[in-house]
C-alpha cells in the first residue's frame, strides 16, 4: 500500500493509541539509530532543531531528517567531530480504515463513519517547543551544523527553528 503524504497525520486529536500490548500486529518502527557520531567527546556548541507547532511526525519523516542530517556531518566533519541525537520516539500508532477502490467501489465503500482502522505505522505527537534534534559540533563545524539542521528540517510536515543551547556567544549568533 502507498504511503499517504505527510499532511494526512501531522494534524491530531483524541488520545494516544500507545498501548502495544493490546495491538495486533504493531507495525515496527523505521528509526534505526537514535545516536551518531562521537557521544562522548564534549563539544563546544550545541544547537537543537525545535518544533514550532504541535503535530504528528511519522517515522519514516523521522528516519529520513535523521539520515540527511547524518550525510552532511559525516562526510563534511568525519565521524569523531559531532554527535547528532534524535530527542523524539515515535509512540502513537497509526490506522487506517482501507477502502475499496477502481471501477464500482463508489457502490460499497460507504462503509462506517469514523472506523477503527487497522495498525498501518507509527508517529512521535510533539508539543510546540519540543526538541526534535540536537546537534552537537566543535567551534569550526559551526556552519555544517545549522546545514544539517536545515536539510532535517525539510523532511519534518511540520514548522520548525532551530536554536542554540550552548555555544552561541562563540561564534556571534
Amino acid at each position: 500500500m502507498p504511503l499517504r503524504p505527510g499532511r494526512a497525520y501531522r494534524h491530531f486529536s483524541g488520545p494516544a493509541y500507545t498501548r502495544k500490548e493490546f495491538i495486533k500486529r504493531t507495525p515496527g518502527i523505521r528509526v534505526i539509530l537514535f545516536d551518531r557520531g562521537n557521544p562522548d567527546r564534549d563539544f563546544p556548541v550545541v544547537m537543537t532543531l525545535i518544533a514550532d507547532e504541535k503535530g504528528q511526525i511519522r517515522h519514516n519523516a523521522l528516519e529520513a531528517a535523521r539520515v540527511a542530517a547524518n550525510r552532511v556531518l559525516e562526510s563534511e566533519a568525519g565521524r569523531n567531530n559531532y554527535h547528532l541525537k534524535l530527542r523524539i520516539y515515535p509512540h502513537q500508532i497509526l490506522r487506517e480504515n482501507p477502502m475499496a477502490v477502481g471501477a464500482g467501489a463508489d457502490r460499497i465503500s460507504d462503509g462506517m463513519r469514523l472506523a477503527f482502522g487497522k495498525p498501518i505505522g507509527a508517529a512521535a505527537r510533539v508539543t510546540s517547543g519540543q526538541k526534535i534534534l540536537t546537534v552537537r559540533v566543535p567551534k569550526e563545524f559551526v556552519q555544517l551544523g545549522k546545514e544539517a539542521l536545515r536539510r532535517a528540517a525539510m523532511k519534518l510536515p511540520i514548522k520548525t527553528r532551530r536554536i542554540f543551547e550552548k555555544g552561541g556567544e562563540l561564534i556571534g549568533s
